[in-house]
């Protein structure tokens, strides 16, 4: 009998395989900006969120497109672009956000905030 190979689990459990996909300085900022507008170009995204770098950027629309909460349409035409959108799976993330969002609003003390995202 052929044994399959064992694959090393990625996530702990399901709440760590949540914040691992959604971890990282920028993503949240991202998926919000993604869900505000149907598809957005990097000069948009980079606009939106000013502190970013070109290089973090690239990195994290990457990471969120190879989790599958992300879509990257590049435009083959004389004056090339790319856009970028939010997939089913990242728009069922945004209600999670939201929600997180509230609770942060509630009990933080905005003094404590360099800006908010929820009333954006």
């Amino acid at each position: 009998m052929d044994k399959q190979p064992l694959i090393a689990p990625r996530f702990l459990n399901e709440f760590d395989a949540t914040m691992q996909l959604i971890q990282g300085k920028w993503k949240i900022m991202i998926l919000y900006e993604l869900d505000e507008d149907d598809h957005c170009r990097f000069a948009d995204l980079q606009h939106h969120i000013q502190a970013v770098s070109h290089k973090t950027l690239t990195s994290q629309l990457r990471e969120l497109q190879a989790d599958g909460l992300i879509t990257r349409h590049d435009f083959h035409t004389a004056q090339p672009h790319v856009e970028y959108a939010l997939t089913p799976m990242g728009q069922s993330l945004i209600p999670i956000l939201d929600a997180i969002c509230t609770w942060g609003t509630i009990h933080i003390d905005p003094a404590l905030m360099a800006r908010t995202l929820c009333d954006e």
